[in-house]
């Protein structure tokens, strides 16, 4: 258990800064060298509707966002009336007490109203006065949890705020210290405190984490057209393009964009693009022209609540079978979901060296939750250079008079890839099927060989693909009861349900899922074989990942617990729809088990 785990979130109106306030108390953290995860839920509106900020912090590394909120910062009335109920008791509940008539009703946790009017007068420009408001409550908060006010000044105040004038500093710092002084007055403070920890941490959320991964993987050309939830990698690409020396291009449409990725990577250049799953629909046909002319090149798609337009602001895992049934036909391919924000970077080194050995599409699988997701890090963790492997890749003429076929046939399924405008190796690229000269085989009265030898060294990249994929693990006692099986974004959740299992007397392990495309069956089925009553926990409705797995291996899950609202798993979602399966079994196989949460 962590000596120090706390929940705080933060409610308001879009527009009221809720998400500044989050990456401020954020930073806070990070520099008292605490572990923080954090998850927004919001709405898919243009104006008007209310977000709710989840920041978890921690003294041990945490993956998702818990279960019970200790402290509410209420930036309307709304949130007061919407969340009061969600304070567990013993917490407190932050708020303007001028923007209430009546305190609300929770006798047993802290109600610490604010006289923000008072605090303000002071301050003449009306605009200013009430964009102070949020550094006021914060303040306020900062004293509760035992933090140094002079963080939040250094921090947030003179870093983020010094650039719009020394008045906004003035004032900012004036209604900070009123709120830091009158709660230290006023009310009690936890009896935990913000502790101290070295070495002090980094703060990113998953969005970057990738784009940085792919940066550090040696990309050199990023474009995308935006789409929630993945614009944030078009975001950190575009602010750092120059000093990277990477180009980035926005597009017009998502058709644009695949295209423009798949004729950089035919150029030699690493590239990829990220997507959400209406995006990812357009790009299909490319996807498997890349897989035709054998062009190594990456896409992610950031899961959100579908089908069609869906629910562009919540999260869910309902795109795997998009990205199996990526464009027509047989060919390689690669998928993977990432299992944390910083698995997200060390992700992208990985897959690019493997779509470069293997010269075939490579996909990442994140969803809302991971990729617009906050975290802490070490940043020393990141002072390291991947090493970089390009495979078969050719730049400059070799010692050899041998014709160069781009395509040739080998035991490997993999062919010399030179880089066009390579002196001696002229050759020509399509997406019709083609002889490994690259003359297309649909052109000619087709000689069944031809297609057959080609389509067969095409696949046989997938029997050396499989075996660099490492497959997942036992975690967790081997004498367990119950096995809880997730994939992706579901390992730090899980991993807590387990957590909580076993302290309740219910002792469990996991297996998690991160490679999911292609798989070694025997190596798959060997781990699964040492499951107990098996239960798959996924995020959708139908149990995609259930179904593969199924259709892979033949295994067959005793439960399944799914959830399909928009939301992410809390840890005791899991470890109560578990008991329940548990507790409602009198034959393991009959009848079929789901809990929908």
């Amino acid at each position: 258990m962590a000596k120090y785990d706390f929940v705080v979130a933060v409610g308001g109106a879009p527009g009221q800064g809720i998400e500044t306030l989050g990456k401020s108390l954020g930073q806070i953290c990070a520099r008292y060298g605490l572990y923080v995860y954090t998850y927004s839920a919001y709405q898919s509106l243009i104006r008007g509707g209310h977000t709710f900020l989840t920041i978890r912090i921690s003294s041990e590394p945490v993956e998702n966002h818990g279960d019970e909120i200790d402290l509410i910062i209420a930036l309307d009335r709304h949130s007061i009336e919407k969340h009061v109920p969600h304070v567990k008791p013993g917490g407190a509940l932050i708020y303007n007490i001028d923007d209430v008539k009546q305190e609300p009703e929770r006798d047993d946790i802290q109600l610490c109203g604010i006289p923000y009017k008072k605090f303000s007068s002071e301050i003449e420009d009306r605009k200013l006065q009430k964009t102070c408001l949020n550094t006021c409550l914060l303040a306020t908060a900062m004293n509760m949890v035992g933090a140094d006010l002079n963080v939040l000044e250094e921090i947030i105040i003179n870093a983020l705020l010094k650039r719009k004038g020394q008045e906004v500093v003035d004032a900012n710092i004036t209604v900070a210290t009123a709120g830091y002084e009158h709660a230290a007055e006023h009310f009690t403070e936890f009896d935990t405190h913000f502790e101290k920890q070295e070495p002090a941490l980094a703060f990113v959320d998953g969005n970057s984490a990738m784009a940085m991964g792919g940066a550090a993987a040696g990309v050199k050309f990023y474009c995308a057209y935006p789409m929630s939830p993945s614009t944030g990698v078009l975001h950190w690409m575009a602010a750092n393009a120059r000093n990277l020396n990477i180009m980035v291009r926005q597009c017009e449409d998502e058709i644009s964009v695949i295209n423009m990725v798949i004729g950089a990577a035919h150029a030699g250049c690493r590239s990829m693009c990220a997507t959400s799953g209406g995006g990812f629909a357009l790009m299909s046909e490319a996807i498997g022209s890349a897989a035709m002319m054998e062009i190594p090149m990456v896409v992610i798609n950031v899961q959100r609540g579908g089908p069609s337009t869906g629910l562009p602001t919540k999260t869910e895992q309902g795109d795997l079978w998009q990205l199996l049934g990526a464009s027509q036909g047989d060919f390689p391919k690669i998928i993977v979901a990432p299992t944390s924000i910083m698995d997200g970077f060390d992700t992208m080194p990985e897959l690019f060296n493997l779509v470069d050995k293997f010269q075939c599409p490579g996909m990442v699988l994140s969803d809302l939750t991971l990729s617009m997701g906050f975290t802490t890090f070490d940043p020393d963790t990141l002072n390291w250079q991947p090493e970089i492997d390009r495979g078969e890749y050719i730049t400059e003429l070799g010692q050899t008079d041998e014709e160069y076929l781009r395509f040739k046939i080998t035991d490997s399924g993999i062919s010399p890839r030179a880089i066009p405008g390579t002196p001696g190796h002229v050759h020509v690229v399509a997406t019709d099927d083609h002889d490994e000269d690259g003359g297309l085989i649909s052109d000619e009265f087709t000689n069944p060989h031809k297609r057959r030898d080609i389509m067969e060294k095409r696949q046989r990249k997938m029997d050396g693909i499989v075996k660099l994929l490492p497959p997942p693990t036992l975690e967790g006692p081997e004498d367990a009861e119950v096995t809880l099986i997730g994939w992706g974004s579901t390992k730090g959740v899980i991993s807590e349900a387990v957590q909580q299992l076993t302290e309740s007397g219910i002792i469990a392990n996991q297996i998690h899922f991160k490679w999911l495309y292609p798989i070694d069956e025997d190596a798959i089925n060997e781990v699964l074989g040492k499951s107990t009553n098996p239960i798959i926990v996924e995020c959708n409705y139908t149990g995609q990942f259930a179904r593969f797995l199924r259709g892979e291996t033949g295994f067959k899950a005793d439960g399944h617990i799914r959830k399909y609202d928009g939301e992410p798993f809390m840890p005791h979602h899991i470890a109560d729809g578990t008991r329940e399966l548990l507790n409602g079994k009198t034959d393991l196989y009959v009848p079929y088990q789901e809990i929908v949460v």
